[in-house]
């Protein structure tokens, strides 16, 4: 990591990027890169949703001036990995409902309320026109609440990265 990092901020000081940041790190790698960076890391994208609030790291990040972006602000219903714990869930549903906003609308705007920038991926122009429909209103205190009791679940376990003889024997060796 020190070495990619350090070619890293080598492209920022000759201009080659404005800034420089960071992909599925948790507390633990970034406080690693901490240690040796001179430029910090602008930004970490992470998984993140309502039903992966990533609380910890978006303390941390917050208190170190590093912006978090959420990718699979929905949940990845894909058949390769995902969940239905955002687009299924009947917390996200009845705020829906009582607030005349989509699910996606609603998680997505959780999103934004907690600092984060959510990565949306979407090819149906009637969803792109309503994922950008969540800027001129706000969740109440009482649904926000409601979102904190939903159940945490990771989606993408990444597996593929853990091996006996890699430098990740374990899941939370991976994720801390």
């Amino acid at each position: 990591m020190k070495g990619t990092w350090e070619d890293m901020e080598k492209c920022a000081n000759l201009g080659l990027a404005k800034s420089i940041g960071l992909s599925n790190f948790g507390v633990k790698k970034i406080s690693e890169i901490l240690e040796y960076a001179s430029i910090p890391p602008a930004l970490v994208q992470v998984e993140m949703n309502a039903a992966w609030h990533q609380e910890n790291l978006k303390k941390f990040c917050k208190e170190k001036g590093i912006h978090v972006s959420a990718w699979s602000p929905l949940g990845a219903n894909g058949a390769v990995w995902g969940s239905l714990a955002v687009m299924d869930n009947p917390i996200l549903k009845d705020i829906a409902i009582a607030s005349g906003k989509t699910m996606a609308q609603i998680a997505l705007r959780w999103l934004i309320e907690q600092g984060s920038t959510p990565i949306v991926k979407s090819f149906n122009k009637e969803r792109m026109k309503a994922n950008l429909e969540i800027f001129d209103w706000k969740l109440n205190e009482i649904d926000l609440e409601k979102i904190k009791q939903i159940a945490q679940y990771r989606a993408f376990k990444g597996e593929r990265f853990i091996s006996e003889n890699g430098p990740y024997k374990t899941a939370e060796e991976l994720w801390d």
